[in-house]
């Protein structure tokens, strides 16, 4: 069969390798002048291209649609992705939290070692080459419509990525395609990204702008407990690192909190910040008195033990205490005070980054309309779609990309 493949990013490679290791003839429409551009820059060029956990951890590291992609999953797991990679000779190490990359740090290693398979197999990529549309007749894709011409075809295998980082050649476009052909879209959207925030408040409940008081930029805190708190109540806590830009946050425990906030009405979400997680309010409190009662240090100079040098003047400002105000005649409300800051610093949310920065794009594919198993269409008979242009999205940690290859390998495997 005849087998045209839209989009070389890691779903549509390993959808154009599996069509043709069952026989087809298969062809990649590409619109840049290599393949995996976006997979290029994965992981700060490192490539995390799966994680070693097991099946139910993807599970719980999918926010949208978790159940869809275990047939994939199964057929294509990630102890198969390691050994494809290896046995096309690219050695592979297993890092904090189960993240697997080469061991070369160079995700141009996972790139030329999917070319060599591609060519090995003779899979013919048409480079530079831009998808305009499908002509459909009889409930079939019949011919492909591109920039270098008119193809005939027998199936087709749509891989043409989501909205994030556009100059990869991830600009979306799939998604008008699918419209086009009768597919629900749901709205995309950010997905692991920064979040703006519109300030802070202060210990009064006041909302200090970051014209007034700029966040610490550049300012990276571990063993922090980030909640996103919609209408009073808290839809997600991690812990763990995280960082201030010149606009809010971004960092691991941020990027997942925007995965599950990205519908919500922003104007009614804050999130609040445990800057001690590890101490409840109590002995906080003891630990504060006894730093602040026997001491004629100065406030800031205290605040040293507590938290880091950076962090120490906006915090003071927050507080509404000097910071050269001695510990010792710190009262007993301003002790409190402080103590209720460093367990609750809350931001309240402006807007997440925009989606061209976003690592993922949440929403796309209605998955109701694909087969699970095989992820073709229920409404065209020899159309799959796989990958980012699917309705399903995970958190950081490798999880992504074994979709992606997961989901491209069910597509070319049951063409």
């Amino acid at each position: 069969m005849r087998v045209h493949v839209i989009g070389a990013g890691p779903s549509g490679c390993m959808a154009a390798i599996a069509a043709a290791e069952n026989g087809h003839d298969v062809v990649i429409i590409e619109k840049n002048a290599k393949i995996g551009r976006k997979l290029y820059i994965s992981g700060k060029g490192r490539c995390n291209l799966t994680n070693a956990a097991d099946q139910r951890a993807f599970v719980l590291n999918t926010v949208s649609n978790p159940k869809f992609p275990i047939s994939a999953l199964r057929a294509f797991s990630n102890e198969d992705v390691e050994s494809f990679f290896e046995e096309a000779g690219v050695a592979l190490k297993t890092e904090r939290g189960g993240r697997v990359f080469p061991v070369s740090d160079k995700s141009s290693d996972i790139i030329d070692a999917l070319l060599a398979k591609l060519r090995a197999l003779k899979v013919k990529i048409l480079f530079s080459c831009e998808l305009l549309s499908l002509t459909v007749s009889g409930n079939r894709v019949t011919e492909i419509i591109t920039t270098k011409g008119t193809f005939p075809t027998d199936a087709v295998v749509l891989a043409t990525g989501g909205a994030s980082y556009p100059l990869t050649g991830s600009d979306g476009k799939g998604y008008g395609i699918l419209a086009s052909l009768g597919h629900r879209i749901v709205p995309p959207v950010a997905a692991l990204c920064p979040t703006e925030l519109k300030g802070a408040y202060d210990s009064e409940g006041k909302l200090i702008t970051p014209d007034v008081l700029p966040f610490p930029e550049g300012l990276s805190l571990k063993n922090v407990r980030l909640s996103a708190v919609f209408c009073g109540k808290t839809v997600r806590s991690e812990f763990g690192e995280m960082l201030f830009t010149d606009k809010g946050v971004s960092g691991p425990i941020a990027l997942t909190l925007s995965s599950y906030v990205n519908r919500l009405d922003f104007n009614s979400l804050v999130y609040a910040l445990d800057l001690k997680p590890a101490l409840d309010e109590s002995i906080l409190d003891k630990r504060l008195t006894s730093e602040f009662s026997a001491s004629n240090k100065i406030y800031r100079n205290v605040m040293g033990e507590l938290l880091p040098h950076s962090l120490i003047p906006y915090f003071c400002t927050l507080s509404g205490i000097n910071g050269e105000k001695q510990v010792n005649l710190i009262t007993r409300e301003e002790r409190k005070r402080i103590g209720r800051l460093l367990k609750n610093l809350t931001f309240p949310v402006r807007s997440l980054a925009p989606i061209a920065e976003a690592i993922v794009t949440a929403g796309g594919c209605d998955v109701k309309e694909i087969d699970p198993r095989t992820m073709r269409s229920k409404l065209i008979q020899n159309l799959a779609v796989c990958g980012e242009l699917l309705d399903v999205d995970a958190l950081t940690g490798g999880f992504n990309i074994q979709l992606a290859l997961s989901t491209g390998h069910a597509a070319g495997d049951n063409i």
